[in-house]
Parts: C-alpha cells; structure tokens; sequence
C-alpha cells in the first residue's frame, strides 16, 4: 500500500460508523512492590503492597478503543455490564476516548462487569484474579440488546460481533435471536470473532485465527502445533464454502490471508525487532479490517491494514495497547516484511537448480542484463569478524546486568541471556550503532543499572568494538605473517566470483552495517579494494544514515526505478536483502557457515528467505551455475 493510499484511508475511516455487539472487559494490571509488605494482624499473612495500578480496556472493548485510537469516529458499544466500581472505570475510559456508551446496559442480577486483574512483580504476571466467571444473561437483557441495536442499524456501516468468555452475552437464546436478527438486514456487513462459536453465526463475514480455523474444519486438535501453510489454506476454502462470506485467517507472525470470491489472498506478517507482546492483537486486527470494510473497500486492503495496527500494538508492553494514525503510518508507509515463512522453517521445502546447492526461492522473470552488484561485507565476501555476535553478546548481558554481572542468580543471567540473542538474531545486518540503540533500551528495560550510570550508544559501541578489533587485528596480523591465507579469511570462491563479475563489466558496490572506514581498509588488507572502484560505504557514526539504504537509494536515482530489475544484491544479513527486495531488485541470501567458511548455516538460511530472498546459496563454491543462473557471461 503506497504513502497517499494509507493516508487517505487513515483520513476516511473517520466517517466510519460501527456498532460492537460483544463481551466487554476490563484489564487490570497491579504491581506489587514487596518493599513495603508488612505481616497482616488479621490474618498473619504477608500483604502485597501495589504500587501502581492501571486499567485498559479489553474483549470488545479493546477492539472499540483500537477503533478509537486509529480515527474512527463514531463506535457504539452494545453490551452488559454490573453493578460495581469496574464497571464505572469502564465507562470512564470508553467516554474519554470517544466510545458511545449509551447502548452498554446494566444486569443488575447475576452479573458482574468481566475484570481480568494481573497482578505483576517485577516483570512476572502472577495469577490472574478474575471476574464475572458466574454471569448468566437473562432472556430480557438478550432481547433489550438487539432492540438496542435495531435503533442503531439504519446509520451503522458495519457490525462487529464479538464472542469472549462463556459467561458473556452469548447465551444459547441470545445467539439464536442474534442470527435472526442479522437476517434481518441482508443489506448490511456484520464480522464476527468468536473464541467459542466460530461455526454459529450465518450471515456474517468471520475473522479467527489459524489454529481455530483448522480445528472448525476438522484438520487439526493440538492447539500447541504450528498449522501447516497447507491445511490454512484447506481450511480457508472450507469455510468460505460454508459460509458464503469472506473469512480472514490470522497466523501470527507469519501474517494473515483472507479469501473471498476472488480466491486466496496472502498478507505477509511484519518483521518486528523489538520485543513483542501478542495480547489483543487479534483485536486490532480486527479493528483494521473492519474500519475498512466499513468504507466498501476490498478484502485485502482490510487485512493489510489489519496488520499494520497489530504490528504497533504488539510492541506495546504490559497493556493492551492501541494504534494511532502516525504510528500506523510510521510501520505501514515503509513495511518489512516477513516473506515465505513456511518454506523457510521447513527446508524439505526446498528446490534447488539441477544438480547444485543453489534454492530457488522466486523464479527470476525479468532477465534484463544486471548491471550493479551489491554486496554486503561480514559473512558475505569477509570471515575477518567472524564470531563477532560471541564478542557482543557478552558485552550486552555485562551491561544490562550492570554490578549484578557477577552475583546474579542463574535464572536472572539466563533471561538476560535469551533476551540478548533473540535480539542479536533479530537484528543482525543492520548498523552496529543502532544495535547499540537497542542496548540502550534493554538496558531500560530491565532497570538493574541506574539512569545516571547508563551509557549512551556511542559508549556501549565502544566497548564492543574494542573487544571485536582485537579479534580483527590478531587475524590481519596472522594473514601479514602468512599464518593465514585469503582463503581463510574469505567465504569459499567470494574473490573469484568478485573478479568474474568486475571482468563482466558489473558495477561491484560495497555496503556495510560496520564503520566505513574499517570496512575500506580489511577491503584494502584482504585485497579486494580496487574491484569496488572507490565504491565502498558503511556506517559513518549517524543512526539515521543506513549505509545500505543509502547505496540502493542513490542506485535508484541514477537508473530509475523500472530498472532496478537490473541490480542484484549479495547478503547474509536481512536488511540488504529486505531493502533490494522493497525496490524490486533481484536477491541473494549467503546462508555461509562463517567458521568454516563454506556449507550451509541453516539459521541464516530461515532469515534471509524471510527476509525476502530470491536465491539461496551456502557460499561462492558453485559460483559458474550461479553466473548461469544470472546470465553472465564471461
């Protein structure tokens, strides 16, 4: 979706009318803070002190305050609540963001408001407190809503069913009155998202998960078992069959699909580096979806949206959280995608030119002649650094654990640990200075160093760069004396696979996440240089400068963007190779084993194909079927 299209849909939704027929709830999130715990005299217990508290909406009502938060204009709550102060919160924080709440009705017998109180300490959630399990909607009440919501109909675009707990509003006779009442109104869209009654409701356009999707259809038990590209797809058709209605499918990071009339359309996930929590991102989704459903427009442009306001609110912590419109701009005008994740983390998938190690991801089909090659550094032409995650690593978990490095208990340096490498695998490829940002931030976020004691990028840069110079100019030195030989020091065939390519006439562009002028000179002590022709860039000390970017900008300026065919880019990192990908560029993911220096490394493989990979290669060593492949001839 282009720039001016998000931004025209963010401005029209505004007029958007939804009603919200569903299981309204209420987050409760408390942190205990245990320093001020004192033994109770009642009971001799210890108390639990709560520090702070805070309340979010959540069921339908986090869908309404996504509505909210992302513009739309006009949403009507329709459903129950009690008699209690959770109820008034409700109310209070639906009100101040803009939700109707006069159709929210009040059970005075048999029902209290759904609370779902987390207490947390420290990082941990405790057992969760819950409220309203015992709820039984009275016949009465079922019939009070839907005559509340026929007043609503004549002016409403679309309604959103939504279906929580077993102790909400769906009572076997509300559910029966429910699907006459949407008979009712044939001219109508109504969208359900049902925890427990997927199959029930006719009429309606359905949005779920993968997993409920295959249970519905009978492909699948074990709610724990990753649900094969596959069968999501059988099971898409199915459902489409049945109900006659569009049906949107939801596969977490793997992103979503949605089939109508037209068949199955795919809806790439979004590669999200920072850390990520999945509560309520169904509803945003389903908050997307149907704020565009509501304008008239197509299923797909509802799913991409969906999954750009689920991108935001994932990376929100310790609440339910929302998207605004500039946050919705911010991940969707320049999205990164996730790319074929089921062949990437099934290598039988894999297909391979005949008689090589080289996969095939995409078929090339503009086969202009190429003109530029770019390729990264590390783990693509240079082993100069290889191990260099093993020097940040610890570097990372020393200063995030801060004086507690040496007395920290084993489960607090394991966790610290995790969280290290996930996001050292996350971000690998991308400059070493806004690596050193994220540090910053896990530093933060963890809270065992003092504000005032916490480095800045630059420092924390410093110190992994010292510790990773040492190991370079151990092994320059070893290749000085001739210890070492270029071959030991380069992945398998990288220099003569360079030299075919620069005799080709090939313009050969050099571009790092590493320093500029350290990249320049290993390239000068490796030999290489001059096959650049001055062509080397890197970081120059600006997060907001991504060396790699830059090059495929300035490569896009100087040819045009309808020739970017005619630009192939070499990487063992994901953000050449996403970069390459967005501008239409062919590429190639270097899945190398840095300590061997050839063979397949089978974790970068599952990266660089998400990533947006065209081939994979494990290394340089078959390079004269590769120059086939991209019809060089030399």
């Amino acid at each position: 979706m282009e720039q001016r299209q998000l931004e025209t849909l963010l401005r029209e939704i505004a007029d958007v009318k939804i009603a919200i027929v569903g299981d309204f709830c209420l987050d409760s999130y408390w942190f205990i803070d245990e320093s001020k715990s004192e033994i109770s005299i009642e009971t001799g217990q210890k108390t639990r002190p709560v520090r702070t508290q805070k309340y979010s909406l959540g069921g339908a009502g986090n869908v309404a305050n996504n509505l909210a938060a992302m513009g739309v204009g006009h949403i009507y709550a329709v459903g129950v609540t009690g008699i209690d102060p959770f109820a008034t919160e409700m109310k209070k924080i639906m009100q101040q963001a803009g939700i109707q709440t006069d159709y929210l009705l009040t059970q005075i017998d048999d029902w209290a408001t759904h609370v779902y109180a987390k207490p947390y300490v420290g990082d941990n959630e405790e057992g969760r407190i819950d409220f309203g399990n015992f709820n039984q909607l009275s016949d009465a009440m079922a019939d009070e809503l839907l005559h509340k919501l026929s007043e609503l109909m004549p002016a409403i675009d679309i309604v959103i069913i939504n279906e929580q707990v077993l102790s909400g509003i769906h009572t076997p006779y509300f559910r029966e009155q429910l699907v006459k009442f949407i008979g009712l109104y044939p001219e109508k869209k109504f969208i359900a998202d049902s925890r427990h009654y997927n199959d029930y409701y006719a009429g309606c356009l359905h949005k779920m998960n993968d997993s409920e999707a295959a249970r519905l259809c009978g492909l699948q038990e074990d709610i724990s078992e990753t649900v094969p590209y596959g069968d999501v797809c059988l099971a898409a058709n199915i459902l489409f069959d049945r109900f006659g209605k569009p049906v949107f499918i939801t596969r977490g990071s793997y992103g979503s699909l949605v089939i109508d009339e037209q068949g199955i359309e795919d809806i790439p996930g979004l590669m999200i580096v920072s850390r990520v929590d999945t509560v309520g991102a169904g509803d945003s989704y389903l908050a997307g979806v149907a704020a565009v459903l509501g304008l008239g427009r197509d299923v797909k442009t509802a799913a991409t949206l969906g999954s750009y306001v689920a991108g935001v609110t994932v990376q929100k912590l310790f609440q339910t959280g929302t998207a605004s419109q500039e946050e919705i701009l911010q991940i969707g005008i320049n999205p990164d995608l996730i790319y074929e994740p089921d062949r990437a983390e099934d290598i039988s998938m894999a297909i391979y030119k005949s008689g090589t190690e080289i996969e095939i991801i995409n078929v090339w089909k503009d086969k202009r002649p190429i003109k530029y090659a770019i390729f990264d550094h590390d783990g693509t032409i240079s082993t100069l650094r290889e191990g260099w995650e093993h020097i940040m690593a610890p570097v990372m978990i020393r200063a995030i654990l801060g004086e507690k490095y040496t007395g920290a208990g084993m489960n607090i340096y394991r966790k610290v640990e995790e969280r290290v490498n996930e996001f050292i695998d996350k971000t690998t490829g991308i400059q070493t200075l806004v690596q050193m940002k994220g540090l910053v931030e896990m530093v933060r976020e963890f809270g065992f160093v003092p504000e005032n004691e916490i480095l800045d990028e630059f420092g924390y840069k410093q110190i992994y760069y010292d510790g990773l110079m040492e190991t370079v100019k151990v092994r320059e030195q070893k290749y000085a004396n001739g210890e070492l030989s270029l071959e030991d020091l380069t992945v398998k065939n990288a220099i003569p696979f360079l030299e075919k390519l620069y005799n080709a006439g090939i313009q050969l562009i050099l571009a790092s996440g590493s320093d500029e002028v350290d990249v320049i000179a290993e390239a000068r002590t490796l030999g290489y240089e001059h096959l650049f022709e001055g062509r080397i860039y890197g970081s120059v000390g600006d997060v907001t400068i991504e060396a790699k970017r830059i090059v495929l900008n300035r490569i896009m300026e100087e040819i045009g963007a309808e020739a970017f065919s005619q630009v192939v880019t070499f990487g063992d990192g994901p953000v050449e190779i996403r970069e390459t990908r967005k501008r239409g560029g062919l590429t190639i993911g270097l899945a190398t084993n840095e300590l061997r220096r050839y063979g397949l490394n089978p974790d970068k493989r599952v990266r660089l194909i998400k990533a947006g990979a065209d081939i994979i290669v494990p290394d340089f060593s078959q390079y004269p079927k590769l120059l086939e492949l991209l019809n060089i001839t030399i």
